[in-house]
């Protein structure tokens, strides 16, 4: 038996998310699933035509729909002698153009992508000036506001450290913990592009996008910079800034 450790790059567009799952549909009394397009269930279809057999693949994160990865990190066990070039190759050959296995290699067969993951590096993108880009359609959000850097650098700073995240938590039963730690946040600016890159050692559901929502509305004058340190103390998701939209949002870094 051996432990496969892929790196994926994939646009999330027109994806239900990274975790395969089923969507059923009532017909009178009897229920039909039908699966839903994800980024993890068309690399296990490509597995079975490459393999000849199921896999059951793990990723580092559970991406949502529109969500991107530059390198998402994922595993899975097969008993194949298969070299692991064909194994990347193979696999690329069967998946759409929208997903790519970057590389391959065998590691521990204890490897688990998400377990051991010791943290991961978001990017959010946003496309700030007054006319919309159909190249950047799908990977940023178009903000045509003017927005003050340098208090959104101030915002960012009061995030950075362990501190309880649940006001940038959507609720989620699965996460019963609140508490993470950023090891910090940087806001890059190349006018009309700005990037707030999170670097964390666990990220709660929609808790990037929720932080890149927050920081928008300092830059825009909504909040305070100060504000932040109140939302955190309220742990009360209503209190802090909208989930920004899925699209601009990539994760570029898995590490171990």
């Amino acid at each position: 038996m051996r432990n496969i450790k892929l790196i994926i790059e994939y646009d999330g567009s027109g994806f239900n998310g990274w975790q395969a799952q089923e969507r059923t549909r009532a017909q009178g009394h009897k229920g039909t699933s039908k699966r839903l397009k994800t980024v993890q269930g068309e690399i296990e279809k490509a597995a079975k035509k490459l393999f000849g057999k199921y896999i059951s693949l793990i990723g580092s994160s559970r991406t949502d729909a529109g969500v991107h990865a530059k390198a998402q990190a994922a595993n899975f066990r097969i008993d194949s002698n298969f070299p692991l070039n064909k194994i990347k190759n193979g696999l690329n050959s069967f998946l759409t153009r929208r997903i790519s296995i970057i590389s391959a290699e065998e590691v521990s067969l204890r490897f688990h992508s998400r377990f051991d993951s010791k943290g991961k590096l978001y990017k959010y993108t946003i496309l700030n000036r007054r006319t919309r880009s159909p190249l950047l359609e799908k990977y940023a959000v178009f903000v045509p506001y003017d927005l003050d850097i340098i208090a959104m650098k101030k915002a960012a700073g009061y995030l950075i450290g362990k501190k309880d995240f649940k006001s940038f938590q959507t609720s989620d039963k699965k996460e019963k913990d609140s508490v993470r730690v950023i090891k910090k946040i940087e806001i890059i600016s190349r006018p009309p592009v700005v990037e707030i890159c999170i670097q964390a050692n666990g990220f709660l559901y929609n808790m990037a996008r929720a932080i890149a929502g927050t920081l928008i509305e300092v830059g825009r004058g909504r909040f305070k910079p100060e504000k932040v340190k109140e939302i955190l103390k309220e742990k009360h998701r209503p209190s802090a800034g909208q989930t920004a939209p899925a699209k601009g949002l990539c994760l570029e870094e898995v590490f171990y």
